[in-house]
């Protein structure tokens, strides 16, 4: 059984040599029958349950009660240094560019239609025993609980993250999306409740700071994908600013309910709701649950090879990321019981398993314990990787960015490769020697694609240049029910947790103990290589000329330093297998001379710097006078401007001008002009983030 073995050597060697018919495998055969068969899809999908039923919000309650259950479990399986670690969220803690965020807990929020003036009845919703006093002439006209909208107890969903307590009787007004004075023009908001088809947060300043509403209900739709607002019973996941001055409450209403209120509205109703809302933030602990197996070699056993996901998100959060923590803790029962079983033999790097808050705590880790970020030699993220048929999604192996090339995506993709073809044979014929199929799970093949690089997820705060951490990411997209109270359980497909596992166990696994140059790792990155040409040309007739030999030389740059990459962790750099030369094009006419200053990034703050719930760049250029620069609106082929930033960043290393890293962006993402390139730099030189080296 061949693991990656696609014999795509024979394109740039000719004959395939003898080695590579033999069958040898990135992973003994062995090791793969031990993953595939001690792997349980089921054991992943019973704790992933456990989660579901918490709402993990950072610094709260229920993620305390989540993280505390991983480490529960963690032990239980016997690994090894299983603790939670505490990062102080007060507001005010930086670590690196991330501020801090205050812990955020809700008890009690309730929206109710209501007529007349609010009574405690009202408060309790007891519009029988209301009736009835009014029945009995004991009280006057009061009518409660015409419509209960909203209930935090039956579906914590329902109160946007950030919400402030109040007790508000008001009046509704339509102010549509909500983000522009023009949504305000003629209407009277203050003192009353706004309803918006925005985020709250994206409304909040407009609408409690500048015109004097009380409080937000929001129908906002997910994320755009082919389903966008097929189903209008979806209530999505809503957010406050954490850091804006205008303290106020949200509740989020399905599409249903927004249109309807709208309607009514529209027709000339007037609408009173009663807001009782107990929630807030409160000084509190960014918690990370950590665990380890130990490594076996006296030389080689402090570097780590981690494994991440985030812990926090609302109620349930199946998919986006109970999934991804769940997997990986499976990856830890099985490779800790085999090497106690001595199925496997103990790896010469210490494998480490993280369980943070989204980006937020990975961003307290890696600054807070630089330890951990030296110690790290290459990461395996999983964020949302159990979506079965009914989620629609597509899943990733998603390769790292250009401005970090590394070898390790293309272990990733060798064993996903394999998956494929094995998953694809059993659904095909019903026969594959590792069908990777979950008794409870489906049994469609996982058609896994090998994609470009994608942020959203704590694989950006790991490959940041401050970093520099190769990061695996496996992941799901689209998902039509993510940050929705639908991303539950019942979505989630056992075989597709299975499959995850098993591609990230073995790669990790390989990682781990890989000490020399294996003749098959060869194969793995030439294989990878020819695939991302064959994407990369795909591209080409996008582009003019000048673009193209850019294109061109950047992606051969690139790979051969993803060959070179093997070097850390063999001792032997393997980019002369990238045979392909440069087409030169530095020497085009236009461009501006190699003598120009080149760009260095600083060694403080580390991180990205668009975090969680907190802008670096936007924040300090404020205070710098810096314009925001064009290039965060900008659209390019391939990617927009929160890529281009995030990768001009970390291409400022004190090697390359302004040219050479409009060139590596424009190779990544599509061409984008030098002005904005140099605007952008010359923003980051003004924050203190980058200086000019001569």
């Amino acid at each position: 059984m061949r693991v990656g073995a696609i014999f795509l050597m024979a394109l740039t060697f000719g004959a395939v040599p003898l080695w590579a018919q033999r069958g040898t495998t990135l992973l003994a055969e062995k090791g793969v029958a031990g993953l595939a068969n001690e792997l349980s899809g089921e054991t992943a999908k019973r704790n992933l349950e456990g989660l579901a039923r918490l709402h993990r919000q950072r610094g709260s309650a229920g993620f305390h009660a989540a993280a505390e259950l991983v480490a529960e479990r963690a032990r239980a399986y016997g690994l090894s240094d299983v603790e939670i670690l505490k990062f102080p969220a007060d507001g005010k803690t930086f670590y690196g560019t991330q501020r801090s965020r205050p812990g955020w807990d809700a008890e009690v929020a309730r929206l109710y239609e209501i007529e007349g003036r609010p009574s405690q009845l009202c408060k309790d919703g007891l519009k029988d025993a209301v009736d009835k006093l009014h029945d009995e002439g004991k009280i006057g006209m009061v009518m409660v609980c015409l419509n209960m909208f909203a209930d935090y107890e039956a579906e914590p969903v329902v109160v946007a993250e950030d919400s402030e307590s109040a007790e508000i009787a008001a009046e509704l007004v339509d102010v549509s999306e909500g983000t522009k004075g023009a949504d305000y023009a003629g209407k009277n908001v203050k003192g009353k409740i706004v309803l918006v088809g925005a985020q709250p947060g994206a409304a909040q300043d407009l609408a409690v700071g500048k015109f004097g509403a009380v409080g937000i209900v929001s129908y906002a739709q997910n994320q755009k994908t082919a389903w966008w607002g097929e189903d209008e019973n979806l209530i999505r996941w809503g957010h406050l600013e954490t850091f804006s001055q205008n303290k106020t409450f949200g509740f989020m209403v399905s599409l249903k309910t927004g249109h309807g209120l709208r309607e009514r509205l529209a027709r000339g109703e007037t609408i009173r709701l009663h807001a009782v809302v107990k929630a807030g933030q409160h000084a509190s602990n960014y918690e990370v649950v950590t665990a380890t197996i130990p490594g076996a070699d006296a030389k080689l056993k402090d570097e780590e090879i981690a494994f991440s996901c985030h812990l926090d998100h609302q109620r349930p959060g199946a998919n986006d990321n109970a999934s991804g923590c769940v997997t990986i803790l499976e990856v830890a029962r099985t490779l800790q019981k085999l090497i106690s079983e001595g199925k496997l033999a103990r790896p010469a790097r210490t494998i480490r398993f993280i369980w943070p808050p989204e980006i937020e705590g990975t961003m307290a880790l890696l600054n807070g314990r630089p330890e951990f970020a030296r110690r790290i030699k290459a990461a395996i993220h999983m964020d949302m990787v159990g979506g079965g048929p009914a989620t629609k999604a597509v899943f990733h192996v998603t390769r790292g960015p250009k401005s970090l090339p590394s070898f390790v995506h293309d272990v990733a993709w060798a064993f996903a490769e394999f998956v494929n073809e094995e998953s694809y044979k059993f659904a095909a014929t019903g026969s594959a020697e590792y069908p990777l199929v979950a008794p409870e799970g489906g049994k469609e093949p996982l058609q896994a694609q090998f994609s470009d690089y994608t942020m959203g997820s704590d694989h950006d705060v790991y490959q940041d240049s401050s970093f520099g951490i190769p990061a695996i990411y496996l992941n799901d997209w689209p998902d039509r029910y993510i940050h929705t109270n639908f991303d539950s359980a019942a979505n989630i497909d056992p075989t597709k947790l299975k499959r995850a596992a098993f591609i990230g166990a073995a790669s990790g696994y390989f990682l781990a103990g890989l000490g020399h140059e294996e003749v098959w790792l060869r194969t793995a990155i030439l294989q990878g290589y020819e695939l991302r040409k064959s994407q990369a040309n795909a591209r080409l007739w996008h582009l003019g000329f000048d673009d193209v030999c850019v294109d061109y030389d950047q992606r051969l740059a690139n790979e051969k330093a993803a060959a070179d990459s093997a070097k850390k962790f063999t001792g032997q750099s393997l980019a002369s297998i990238i045979t392909d030369t440069a087409v030169g094009c530095a020497e085009l006419p236009g461009r501006v001379p190699e003598r120009a200053a080149v760009y260095k990034r600083k060694a403080e703050p580390r991180g990205p710097l668009a975090v969680f719930g907190y802008d670096y760049f936007a924040e300090h250029a404020r205070t710098a006078g810096v314009a925001t620069p064009k290039l965060l609106s900008y659209e390019g082929l391939w990617g927009g401007g929160e890529e281009y930033a995030y990768e001009v960043l970390n291409f400022a290393d004190g090697k390359r001008t302004a040219q050479q890293i409009r060139d590596a962006v424009s190779g990544e993402y599509g061409p984008v002009s030098l002005e904005l390139v140099t605007e952008y730099l010359a923003g980051l030189t003004k924050i203190g983030v980058v200086e000019r080296v001569k």
